[in-house]
């Protein structure tokens, strides 16, 4: 065997090694165990037409104490959220924070109503993203001031 033949052979050994080495769960954390596997379709919602999908992420959450809680369960209050819009006509992405609070108070003063539920229950918040069955819930008063066209 040639020296270059030694040389690819020692390189092979070496990588295949490096892949069979294993390390622990701890210092790499990316396993997921089932129970924490969340599937990308449940994070996600479409429009009417099915032109849009969107996805929320939790950017913050308020620390109120939820009431009731024998009766709703584990709730938190959303404060701050991500949007992210991907036409899929064009597949352009778009993104913006909102205030969820600051937008339900404005909404309260020009309108004299607000429709947001920002208690969702904890359950519903995956690797934290929102479940799309309750996007609508965080998203009304934005769409309702034309914040948010979806």
């Amino acid at each position: 065997m040639s020296e270059e033949d030694t040389n690819k052979a020692e390189s092979t050994e070496i990588s295949s090694e490096s892949l069979l080495e294993t390390v622990s769960d701890a210092e790499v954390n990316s396993r997921v165990s089932f129970e924490e596997f969340t599937d990308e379709r449940t994070l996600i919602s479409h429009d009417a037409f099915g032109n849009k999908q969107m996805k929320i992420k939790v950017l913050e959450v308020s620390d109120e104490i939820p009431p009731v809680k024998w009766k709703f369960g584990d709730r938190v209050k959303v404060t701050k959220i991500l949007v992210t819009i991907k036409h899929l006509t064009t597949q352009e992405v778009e993104e913006g924070e909102f205030d969820i609070e600051l937008i339900e108070r404005e909404l309260a003063e020009k309108r004299h109503y607000t429709s947001t539920n920002r208690w969702i229950p904890a359950g519903d918040i995956k690797n934290g993203y929102v479940v799309g069955s309750k996007h609508t819930r965080l998203i009304s008063d934005a769409s309702a001031l034309d914040y948010i066209v979806f």
